[in-house]
């Protein structure tokens, strides 16, 4: 039978969230109840708060999640009541063009959980990247659940539902990172931070972070980097270059999703080098480039959605290095809080106090 569980709720545009009793369905076909022992505070969580992803108030927050599977429906085979597994939002359907065409990791028509949670009233929610684990308990798509080695800590292993895999990725699936390759990575919160961790993970020769936060950049040194520079006080492209030789990096990762950082990546790589997207820019941002460099520079201009990772794939691999102590997902854990805390957590957030506040239950 349906149960009800605090989860944290934002009802309306730019109002602090909220505690509320929300009401979780028994799991219908393909469908799983996860009982979510960890979830960090994106700041993708913010926007929805903020209306900045869509209006479908009101919204129940949290994705960045693990948990343990409490119950499944009817033709759930991927997992079992009592796995440990990673929340995604990328549940991929293996039928659509790119899945058939071996490239499931651009699925155009993911999966989520076809019922709906609400509160308490019966008002419909809208859960996060469909995962909504600012809750005791959600339901998902059984797709969206990902097992992994239950020994992993689940404060950090939950990072690899959105923010630590989206940089890793970045730096490992979209940028192509190899051996000796030199890189530079513009924005160094967590999954600038992570884009770092990648690229050492990839063999970079060299791994530049810039930042306007001296915090951040000790923390990226701290994590691989080999360089570093304030681009408060230091053009970052004359000192990429510099740290370059002259030519650029290889690859450069753009952690910001902002016009004015964006170009500095378009500048600030070697010709032919690669420009990684992976900040999330807001819908009203525009960039301007002369045409004719575009061309000139030749290389590859991408972008980065979830570090075109393949749970499946990538989420267990991940875990198997941070259980061998080769990737330290603890380090992205700066705090652990209360779910009645993630407001408070909004603020330290946007300040840049935290790589990652995690609620743990």
């Amino acid at each position: 039978m349906a149960q009800q569980v605090r989860g944290v709720v934002a009802r309306a545009k730019g109002e602090p969230v909220r505690i509320e009793t929300v009401t979780v369905p028994d799991p219908g076909p393909g469908e799983a109840v996860v009982q979510v022992q960890a979830c960090g505070v994106c700041h993708t969580d913010l926007h929805y708060r903020e209306g900045g992803i869509n209006d479908d108030f009101p919204f129940l927050l949290g994705h960045e999640a693990a948990g343990v599977v409490e119950a499944v429906g009817e033709g759930v085979t991927e997992v079992a009541p009592g796995d440990f597994v990673i929340l995604n939002w990328r549940a991929v359907c293996g039928q659509c063009r790119a899945c058939l065409r071996g490239r499931p990791q651009y699925c155009f028509d993911t999966h989520n959980a076809r019922q709906r949670m609400t509160l308490a009233d019966g008002t419909e929610l809208t859960p996060a990247l469909g995962i909504g684990a600012f809750a005791e308990k959600t339901l998902v798509a059984a797709g969206q659940c990902t097992k992994v080695d239950p020994a992993a800590s689940p404060a950090a292993a939950g990072l690899l539902g959105c923010g630590v895999m989206a940089g890793i990725g970045a730096a490992l699936n979209t940028g192509g990172v190899g051996r000796g390759d030199s890189v530079a990575v513009i924005g160094c919160g967590g999954v600038g931070n992570a884009a770092v961790v990648g690229a050492r993970l990839a063999g970079a020769a060299k791994i530049i972070a810039v930042d306007v936060d001296d915090r951040k950049l000790e923390t990226a040194r701290g994590l691989g980097a080999t360089h570093t520079v304030n681009s408060r006080s230091t053009d970052p492209v004359e000192a990429v270059r510099e740290a370059t030789g002259g030519f650029g990096a290889d690859v450069v990762i753009e952690a910001v999703g902002r016009p004015e950082t964006y170009e500095q990546a378009f500048y600030a790589r070697d010709l032919a080098g690669t420009v990684v997207l992976v900040g999330v820019p807001t819908p009203d941002m525009r960039i301007d480039l002369p045409l004719l460099d575009v061309f000139g520079r030749g290389g590859a201009l991408k972008s980065s959605w979830y570090g075109d990772c393949l749970p499946s794939r990538d989420f267990p691999m991940l875990i198997d290095l941070y259980r061998q102590g080769r990737l330290d997902l603890d380090a992205f854990v700066t705090e652990t809080i209360a779910l009645d805390e993630v407001e408070e957590a909004f603020e330290r957030m946007h300040h840049g106090d935290v790589l990652r506040s995690v609620v743990v239950f």
